[in-house]
């Protein structure tokens, strides 16, 4: 197998030994020509995306306030101290007033241990009720959509771009790239890393997915670097840095992983998600950003109470969770994870069993570092008077504070308002000093 230095400074040669590695957009391919050694940040923040608008008033109940009781006749969640009913119907209490979603069980340890806290009346200024619009206007980091057209952790990556970053810096465990990393030049989407590997070219003799052919291209490739050590050309260093890091990939053995600390990773999307990002952040691969997505949150019809659509959903999403944090083990001191969605639900249920868009919802953070056990709110209350527009929880939170205090106390980035520009931040305390 014959790869000449001139076809690889062509880009022919490179772009058919990395194409094959995803259909989708690959780390690998876009660091082509970006040394690789080391993290500008020693932490890793990871984002979970709720998409389709979740439900802040069941999943955090306000059972403390009559008013959620009038609103929701039929969805809400009862007192925990209610012993009419099952204690699967019954709010976790968090703090006297607050509560927390039965089917959250499994993160409500994470709370009583003050690794937990949560975020309530939590929001961007966008007033459009738009899934495309709100989630447009969080992913990019502004208080309405519009103005800048790049991701908000796109602008924290490039801002703190060095010539020593991993191709492996920020992965999104999905189909697609979120908005949030649009535009930033190291950002890969993929589903499993398995994907990641050397896949031969079409009419070089061999035949694609073959283990022979693929390590001859990758003998053939390393052969040449080797060959060309005096040569300073970016393209060369680029492509023996890619072969680096595809050994690297190869020695997680991400489909052989097997978690730690007794967890347990149950068979689903989110659940494999973060036992890939697990498997990344244990590999030392370099991984700082890790985004995941969870859909399904749009529950205009048959919501559930304790059991149907949501609760499924809550309770995939808490013992995912919970299965990531205990895997972590001593690591999780180095990592934050957050979990936000683009709006809550109108505070009164509707004629479906079901709730339609609204405005505040709630936001998760948990880690090492959290000033956890404690809800952060300025409580606005779901009476009448005290909704907004036609009936919803009112915004008191923005949703830029907590990440902004995350991003600048946890990464530590040059100056936070190249992240979140024409904002000042009012930081909640939600990470200890």
């Amino acid at each position: 197998m014959k790869i000449t230095r001139r076809h690889l400074i062509s880009g022919a040669a490179l772009a058919a030994a990395t194409g094959g590695l995803s259909q989708k957009r690959s780390a690998l391919a876009s660091v082509a020509l970006t040394p690789t050694n080391k993290r500008a940040s020693d932490h890793v923040l990871v984002v979970l995306f709720l998409r389709g608008g979740a439900d802040g008033l069941n999943i955090v109940p306000p059972h403390g306030e009559d008013s959620y009781y009038r609103l929701r006749p039929s969805l809400s969640l009862a007192r925990p101290g209610d012993k009419s009913v099952l204690a699967s119907a019954r709010a976790l209490d968090l703090n006297g007033f607050h509560g927390l979603h039965p089917s959250l069980a499994p993160l409500y340890a994470l709370y009583q241990r003050g690794e937990l806290a949560v975020v309530h009346a939590v929001g961007s200024g966008d007033q459009t009720r738009s899934h495309f619009e709100a989630m447009a206007t969080m992913e990019r980091g502004l208080s309405q959509d519009g103005g800048s057209a790049s991701g908000w952790l796109a602008r924290y990556l490039n801002s703190t771009t060095g010539e020593t970053e991993s191709p492996l810096r920020a992965v999104a465990v999905s189909e697609t790239l979120p908005d949030s990393l649009r535009g930033a030049t190291n950002t890969s989407a993929f589903n499993n890393l398995s994907s990641f590997r050397l896949m031969v070219p079409t009419g070089s003799g061999g035949t694609q997915h073959h283990t022979s052919s693929e390590a001859a291209l990758n003998g053939a490739l390393k052969a040449m670097y080797q060959s060309e050590k005096t040569n300073t050309n970016l393209v060369l260093r680029a492509g023996e840095e890619t072969l680096a890091a595809l050994d690297a990939v190869k020695k997680l053995d991400s489909t052989n992983y097997r978690a730690e600390n007794g967890a347990y990773y149950q068979d689903s999307e989110l659940a494999a998600g973060f036992r890939q990002t697990a498997c990344m952040i244990k590999g030392n691969v370099g991984l700082e950003v890790a985004c995941l997505d969870m859909s399904g949150w749009d529950t205009h019809v048959a919501q559930g109470r304790d059991t149907g659509w949501q609760p499924a959903r809550l309770s995939d999403l808490a013992r995912s969770v919970r299965a990531f944090t205990d895997d972590l083990g001593r690591l999780k001191s180095r990592v934050t994870t957050i979990v936000m969605t683009e709006f809550g639900r109108r505070a009164y249920e509707n004629s479906g069993l079901g709730t339609d868009h609204g405005r505040a919802s709630c936001m998760f953070v948990w880690g090492g570092s959290v000033a956890g056990g404690k809800v952060f709110s300025e409580w606005p209350g779901i009476s009448e008077h005290q909704l907004d527009g036609p009936g919803d929880l009112r915004v008191t939170t923005d949703y830029r504070d907590i990440l902004s205090e995350i991003v600048q106390k946890q990464m530590r980035p040059h100056n936070v308002s190249d992240i979140f520009p024409d904002f000042t931040p009012s930081y909640k305390q939600i990470i200890r000093s």
